[in-house]
């Protein structure tokens, strides 16, 4: 009798400990996963920093004088850095001409009034006259005074008359043509008849490509 109380009451003891073991395990929290790796972010493009450089315009063309082509109205046929291409036709014959204004001038003494001064390269193809340099110096120049002009770095004689000058070796003026064109500046001096000494500078920009118009234009 006392056995068989003895084995159930060990059976008793057993069966709560198994249960309360499987309690105990049922307890136990979950291992925690690893945290997921955040996605990478898409690099975000770098800003373009390329200036975009705007086109230069041309310069302003350069209204002739009155009476530069003998009472005929110019045309402008081409601007081309700071000098025009221009064509007119005085009485049926036809002229063509680069022009430009001076891009700095001097005088001394200082700061003297003056007309504006204007440089020119004319073909007249009814006179066999091709690629005539000329300058209209904005005053009236000394009586039998010369000026020179200076370009890449070679001087060139000019003679005067009026308010205008020329070069005085016509057989340089091909050779002056080709330094302009090469060349940056034109720098012209001269003396006016009340002995004001002046300096104008002309930008040579775009006077090849001018020239090279004209000549297209105003074929012999």
């Amino acid at each position: 009798m006392w056995r068989v109380l003895f084995l159930a009451l060990m059976a008793g003891v057993t069966a709560w400990g198994i249960t309360d073991s499987a309690r105990a395990q049922t307890a136990q929290p979950a291992p925690k996963s690893a945290p997921k790796e955040a996605a990478p972010k898409a690099a975000t493009p770098a800003p373009n920093t390329t200036a975009k450089t705007a086109a230069k315009p041309e310069s302003k063309p350069v209204t002739p004088p009155p009476g530069v082509a003998g009472g005929a109205e110019p045309t402008l046929i081409g601007q081309f850095g700071t000098w025009g291409a221009y064509s007119a036709t005085p009485n049926g014959k036809k002229v063509c001409f680069a022009l430009a204004k001076p891009s700095s001038s001097k005088t001394n003494p200082p700061n003297r009034p003056r007309d504006p001064a204007y440089a020119f390269v004319s073909t007249r193809p009814a006179e066999k006259v091709n690629n005539e340099i000329s300058v209209m110096i904005g005053y009236a120049l000394k009586p039998g005074s010369e000026s020179s002009a200076e370009v890449g770095g070679a001087a060139f004689a000019m003679y005067t008359q009026g308010d205008g000058l020329w070069i005085k070796n016509a057989a340089e003026e091909e050779r002056m043509v080709e330094a302009m064109r090469k060349s940056a500046d034109l720098v012209v001096k001269g003396v006016s008849a009340k002995g004001t000494e002046t300096t104008d500078t002309f930008s040579l920009k775009g006077l090849a490509q001018a020239l090279d118009r004209i000549a297209q234009d105003c074929r012999r």
